[in-house]
């Protein structure tokens, strides 16, 4: 396996090949603090964080275990309160997705102040929130990241919190929101459950894919985003194979960090993101199964906007004729689910998803144009089953 660590500028360290404390303990030091405060899932909390816990010593500051599922504001509330009783001056999200969004919510929390679910109104992004709110920040501590799974959220500034008495997903975004140091341990990830370990990587492919896709063409990102699809499609067979490939489980991580930085390009994503979008904060689809179901779909209906770029991706796939079916026969591979019906989507909630999603960003750079919600429920019906 590769071992070192990279800066880009402007951007964080990403320390890959070492075990998490030694990178954690880097970090820390970098950052000039003493108070790690670890936050994880109750899955983790008895295994890799109680672990990682007493390998850091006194610099641990505590660990909060309670994140569930899609980053609820609750628990971005108590996660942010609990660092705060602990004085705490680095946060280290050790998890998945749920667990980095959330992480990055509790600094917004930690720097406004807030103890209410309440009180991050004003500081969501887009609709309904206060810009100026969030430009007043002033951000008095920062986080490190050491993902479990393939999601990427450890490499925006993004965060996707449910805010559960409105029932949908919100995003939260500052400048200063994403981790200041990313651990990409594979011997970490090894006690991910299987399907959460391939979803996540069918949600990288999702990032990959979508770029490759784009109207918008760049030389550079185009490359970046096939090598991060090549890198993927390799890892994860092997992976599927023998479960404890550490080689094939670094080759996923780095795979997914390729793909989402070619998302960095500046082209948007398109109807696959958005969809998933309204079906995991809607509708509690797990994320990364929303890639599953609902890529392949998104793919089948673009290819009447042209098939050139789609050849790209059966090719990396190793798979003839439509991109559609090689990313659908992929996620069958992986043992997936792949249809709405499956992850129990009814028809019947067609036309509120299509209401919800089509004020996502992702419908505006889909490379077919989406003119309105039916266009939307054209789709959704690709991905029935």
């Amino acid at each position: 396996m590769k071992i070192g660590m990279e800066t880009s500028e402007g951007g964080p360290s990403v320390i890959y090949g070492h075990p998490v404390a030694v990178a954690a303990e880097d970090i820390a030091r970098r950052a000039g603090a003493s108070r790690v405060f670890i936050m994880t899932t109750k899955s983790l909390a008895e295994s890799a964080a109680a672990d990682l816990a007493e390998e850091l010593g006194e610099l641990c500051a505590g660990v909060f275990s309670d994140i569930p599922a899609h980053s609820p504001r609750k628990a971005v509330i108590a996660g942010a309160r609990a660092a705060r009783a602990a004085n705490a001056d680095l946060l280290l999200a050790l998890g998945g997705g749920s667990v980095i969004d959330a992480t990055k919510a509790m600094l917004i929390a930690l720097w406004a102040g807030l103890e209410t679910t309440e009180a991050l109104d004003p500081y969501r992004a887009g609709r309904g929130g206060d810009r100026e709110a969030r430009h007043a920040l002033t951000p008095t501590l920062h986080m490190a990241a050491a993902p479990t799974t393939l999601s990427a959220a450890e490499f925006t500034i993004l965060a996707g919190v449910t805010d559960v008495g409105r029932g949908g997903k919100e995003g939260f975004a500052h400048k200063d929101l994403a981790p200041i140091g990313i651990i990409l341990d594979p011997d970490l990830t090894r006690s991910t459950p299987p399907e959460l370990w391939f979803s996540t990587g069918m949600k990288a492919i999702d990032h990959a894919v979508e770029q490759l896709c784009s109207l918008e063409r760049s030389l550079m990102y185009d490359a970046v985003a096939e090598e991060g699809l090549t890198l993927l499609i390799k890892g994860l067979r092997a992976t599927r194979l023998n479960p404890d490939d550490l080689q094939g489980r670094q080759d996923c991580q780095f795979g997914m960090w390729r793909a989402m930085a070619s998302a960095r390009s500046g082209r948007g994503m398109g109807a696959s993101h958005a969809i998933g979008h309204t079906l995991g904060g809607s509708y509690g689809v797990p994320h990364g199964i929303t890639s599953c179901v609902i890529l392949p779909a998104v793919l089948a209906w673009n290819a009447a906007a042209g098939t050139e770029r789609q050849e790209v991706i059966s090719r990396i796939i190793g798979a003839k004729g439509r991109a559609s079916e090689a990313v659908a026969g992929f996620v069958r591979e992986l043992g997936l689910p792949s249809t709405l019906k499956a992850v129990g989507v009814k028809r019947s909630d067609f036309q509120a998803i299509a209401e919800h999603t089509i004020h996502d960003a992702g419908v505006r750079t889909n490379p077919r144009p989406i003119g309105g919600p039916e266009d939307i429920v054209e789709i959704l019906e690709l991905a029935a089953g």
